[in-house]
């Protein structure tokens, strides 16, 4: 891995499709932020999928993403994701 990959910080805006409502998503999210040194914000939209806004780096933002998706009923089948300005957050919030 390169040293970019594992020390610059990103903002990522990901929206997550699939079982991701109704199962514990956004607290294992949360959860899982914290675990990673990833802040954002995540909520749950209209048409049953779930959007997320992460900062960390692009290692911490995978290391998340892949412990939300060992969840008990979590099934992520498909995730947007784009690269957006970074915010400074300073921690992870359920919307």
């Amino acid at each position: 891995m390169d040293n970019e990959y594992k020390s610059r910080t990103v903002r990522k805006h990901i929206i997550f499709y699939g079982r991701v409502q109704g199962v514990g998503f956004r607290y294992r999210a949360e959860y899982a932020a914290g675990s990673c040194g990833v802040t954002g914000w995540v909520r749950n939209l209209y048409d049953g999928s779930v959007e997320m806004e992460a900062e960390g780096t692009e290692q911490s933002i995978d290391n998340m993403i892949i412990a939300i998706g060992r969840g008990s009923y979590i099934s992520i089948e498909d995730m947007s994701v784009k690269t957006i300005p970074v915010e400074g957050s300073r921690y992870f919030e359920i919307k």
